[in-house]
């Protein structure tokens, strides 16, 4: 009699929602009228504002390969970096510019966005800083604390 050590099930695979090897979808975090009544969206407001035009174009490119690729497959030589420390769980995507002025991108991955069929990789914020220099912790609490608004409320405030 043959073995069933090698037979797989027959039964189909039932997904439960998406996965961190599907292709995701870039959004952008918008603050919700609770919490700013402007209801910004800081990561598209420091590409349009803060970012120059060259920037901006190498940020598009970085963040469409790391949606398709998906992100933990991308290799991307210091483009796209996971963080560490208080920033465990977070995403930099890093461009230089003009007079070697570097930018940084913050961003999320989410896998629990209710009412989304894909994952999303998600921006939330955004900072530049001279060159040699570090940001403060400052700058990192208050990325934090946008990224901790976004994930208080399911469906997420997005744009």
């Amino acid at each position: 009699m043959p073995s069933r050590k090698g037979r797989r099930s027959s039964l189909p695979q039932v997904r439960k929602g998406p996965s961190s090897d599907d292709a995701h979808a870039i959004v952008f975090f918008r603050r919700h009228p609770d919490d700013d009544p402007n209801e910004a969206t800081p990561g598209r407001e420091f590409l349009r504002k803060v970012c120059p035009a060259g920037v901006r174009a190498k940020f598009n490119a970085v963040l469409n390969a790391v949606a398709a690729a998906p992100p933990k497959r991308f290799a991307g030589g210091g483009a796209w970096e996971a963080m560490h420390g208080d920033m465990t769980g977070w995403f930099e995507v890093r461009k230089d510019g003009p007079g070697r002025r570097h930018y940084r991108l913050f961003c999320l991955l989410d896998y629990d966005a209710e009412g989304q069929d894909k994952p999303l990789l998600v921006i939330i914020d955004g900072r530049d800083k001279p060159f040699r220099t570090e940001l403060s912790s400052a700058d990192y609490a208050a990325v934090r604390a946008l990224g901790e608004e976004y994930r208080r409320r399911n469906p997420r405030s997005l744009d």
